[in-house]
């Protein structure tokens, strides 16, 4: 395992475990292979894992796991608090010594404000006086390094880096958002003041990874020396020397083996010209495809009505990358195989969803549109006699 350092004594891993995607069994988390993955990750040099307070039973899972592993002393824990539930200290306080509790610990070694949205946000919470409960509880030495996680522009993001000193910061950064997001831009300029960059997203949700579209596998399979499109994401981002951290989301043993093979190696500065110009050439591509740039967050969930919006996101952007029947079969199974409907055209339009949305997706339109590719006559017929509407109908 590759460690970096950027104004940092830590020496944190490259690759980071994301722990939003932890495997599930039936209706929970699937606690042995979490334990399996998490003990390969560490014995293999993993030492910064992230967690949040809004991923449903992610810091009790976690937990759980770290306690009956006893590796406490041996990584770093990262969570996150959403700033919009810091309305006050004593609010603050509360949720934080609740996240204590899920983790079973007494510390956090890196403590985020959730996508922290621009600046005045920031000096909001510093009138409540949310910026002194921090460094009280840094002094305290229950909070290691304060931070924040950011999807928005380059210009807010370094708006955001000059209105406190902050010890590191969380951007979404891949070879699609180089020019989008806090980007490379915000990349260098965090970079600039000493601070350490942990990246996520470095799939865009997997996309990166699994759904590219042929002519984009061909090219990284007959041009590079890649053993995945896993691998040809991975090594963009570990080139780039301002890069501290990549988080990966992994959920089997496969993706934690191939990530601390990758994260091993010594990437960075390896990119030549010609191999950036391979780059170019896959995201072009990739966008002829897509339609909707969905990472598959589920910031914008749950919806009041009722709509899986990454799911009927996912489905649709592979009806164009896989294959219309490919993507409406997909549709079908994710929306109205299910008990409770799903479907794009459950939308009421209200409108919540693209307040919480890091891509700034006009989702109320995207579905509008999923709605009309996918909710035709025949569309129509099966989900009469799918499992869900004939239940409800005994």
């Amino acid at each position: 395992m590759k460690y970096r350092e950027l104004n940092n004594t830590d020496g944190l891993s490259a690759l980071g475990f994301g722990c939003m995607r932890f495997p599930r069994k039936g209706n929970g988390f699937d606690l042995d292979e979490i334990e399996r993955e998490i003990r390969y990750a560490i014995d293999h040099g993993v030492n910064y894992f992230d967690t949040a307070y809004l991923y449903p039973g992610n810091e009790e899972a976690f937990g759980k796991v770290l306690e009956k592993i006893g590796a406490r002393d041996k990584i770093y824990i990262a969570t996150k608090m959403p700033h919009y539930m810091m309305k006050s200290t004593e609010e603050a306080e509360k949720r934080f010594n609740e996240q204590l509790g899920r983790l079973k610990t007494d510390h956090v070694d890196y403590y985020l404000m959730h996508m922290l949205p621009d600046a005045k946000t920031w000096d909001a919470l510093c009138e409540r006086g949310i910026d002194r409960w921090l460094e009280e509880k840094k002094k305290a030495g229950l909070i290691r390094r304060i931070g924040f996680s950011f999807h928005g522009s380059s210009e807010l993001f370094v708006k955001i880096l000059d209105r406190y000193d902050w010890e590191f910061a969380q951007i979404q950064y891949n070879y699609l958002d180089e020019n989008s997001q806090a980007g490379k831009r915000g990349l260098k300029a965090a970079a600039q003041k000493g601070i350490p960059v942990i990246i996520m997203e470095p799939l865009r949700g997997g996309r990166l990874a699994s759904n590219l579209p042929d002519k984009a596998i061909q090219i990284i399979r007959s041009e590079t020396k890649c053993a995945s499109s896993a691998e040809f994401a991975l090594r963009w981002l570990w080139d780039q020397s301002e890069v501290t951290t990549i988080l990966s989301g992994m959920n089997s043993m496969d993706m934690v083996e191939e990530n601390i093979r990758i994260a091993s190696m010594d990437l960075e500065n390896s990119l030549t010209e010609a191999d950036m110009g391979i780059y170019a050439r896959v995201i072009e591509e990739i966008d002829r495809k897509m339609k909707v740039r969905c990472t598959g967050c589920a910031y914008c969930m749950p919806c009041p009505a009722g709509v899986d919006i990454p799911g009927c996101f996912s489905a649709y952007n592979n009806s164009y990358i896989d294959g219309y029947f490919n993507g409406i079969r997909e549709y079908f199974m994710c929306t109205a195989m299910k008990n409770e409907r799903t479907m794009a055209s459950q939308c009421k339009k209200c409108g919540k969803c693209e307040k919480h949305c890091p891509q700034s997706i006009e989702i109320r339109k995207e579905l509008t549109r999923v709605k009309r590719r996918f909710e035709n006559p025949i569309f129509k017929l099966g989900t009469f006699f799918a499992p869900g509407h004939l239940k409800k109908k005994q």
